[in-house]
Formats: structure tokens, C-alpha cells, sequence
């Protein structure tokens, strides 16, 4: 993601803005992050939103349309939806994207509601009990790919979770 990040600002023409990214993640990993940027990418504008004294309103929009990368927590994209809905932002990252796996949550909604010209998950883990959390990263990324959820839940969930069907598992894993 950093050397994407770094490639698309370096063959910008002089002057073009690429956009701001935003990335979510755990509040553990936030620090992390951070430090990863600022080290292996000195030149990217980094802001942390994250506690009581973030920006907000107009400060938060001005310091946004500078920046290169926006690091913040799930809470707070559900927390500040609102205003992180007033960006348009170039891309979307979501690390440890397990956590929008339940679709009607009031965060895997708020997340969706994003507007983004990219989005992109990252996850070690797309399934952990049901292939519904497949469904629902692959939304947030390309929406409408597998079709809505009820209608995935019918062509691939219950074939393979219930029936353990090979056909449908394998047209699932080839798209």
C-alpha cells in the first residue's frame, strides 16, 4: 500500500493533487501505521484523526485536502460518518477488513457509505464462519460483483456451507 501510495504521487504531473486516501483500522495497529508511513514514506502528508482533539468541521476538510494519507479507527468512521462523507476521497483502505464482515452493522454501513474512486481490503482472514464475510468485503470493494447478499446467500452459501457443493465452491472461488 505504501509503495502504491509513493508511485501514484511520483508519475502525478507537477501540481496535480492525487487525492486523499483514507485508511481504517484497528485501534491497535494505528500507531503502527503511522510509523510505517512516516518512516518508509517521508514525503506523504500524514494525519492521524483519531481522539478528542481531531479536527473537526472546516479544520478537518482544509487539513484533508492537503493530505496524502488519512489514518482513523473503525469507531470513528461510524463516530465522525458525517464528516468523513464530505470527502471525496481517491481511495478507501480498509486493513483488518474482517471487521465489516456483519453487513448490517451500523460501521460496516457507515464504511459503505463512503465515497471513494478505489477501494481496497486488507484481511488475512475474508472467512471465519460463514461465506456471507466474503460477501460483505467484496461489496465494500467492487459493490454488485456477487450480486445481492439474499441472492449470494442463495447461488453460493447454502450450496456450499450446507451441501457442500464443489461445483458452486469452485464458480465462487473463480470469480
Amino acid at each position: 500500500l505504501i509503495a502504491l501510495l509513493q508511485s501514484e504521487r511520483q508519475v502525478a504531473t507537477e501540481g496535480d493533487r492525487v487525492g486523499p486516501t483514507l485508511l481504517v483500522a484497528p485501534m491497535s495497529v494505528l500507531g503502527n501505521w503511522h510509523r510505517e508511513l512516516t518512516r518508509f514514506a517521508p514525503e506523504l502528508t500524514v494525519n492521524v484523526h483519531h481522539g478528542l482533539e481531531r479536527p473537526q468541521g472546516d479544520r478537518f476538510l482544509h487539513l484533508t485536502s492537503r493530505a496524502d494519507v488519512v489514518v482513523t479507527t473503525y469507531a470513528l468512521v461510524t463516530r465522525d460518518k458525517d464528516l468523513l462523507q464530505q470527502v471525496e476521497w481517491r481511495r478507501v483502505v480498509l486493513d483488518e477488513a474482517q471487521h465489516i464482515k456483519n453487513p448490517p452493522t451500523k460501521q460496516t454501513a457507515a464504511i459503505r457509505s463512503l465515497r471513494s474512486k478505489f477501494r481496497i481490503a486488507l484481511t488475512g482472514t475474508p472467512v471465519e464462519n460463514r461465506l456471507t464475510e466474503l460477501w460483505s468485503i467484496m461489496e465494500f470493494c467492487c459493490p454488485g460483483y456477487l450480486g445481492s447478499q439474499g441472492d449470494f446467500r442463495k447461488r453460493f452459501a447454502l450450496p456450499v456451507e450446507r451441501h457442500r457443493d464443489k461445483r458452486q465452491a469452485e464458480r465462487l472461488r473463480q470469480l
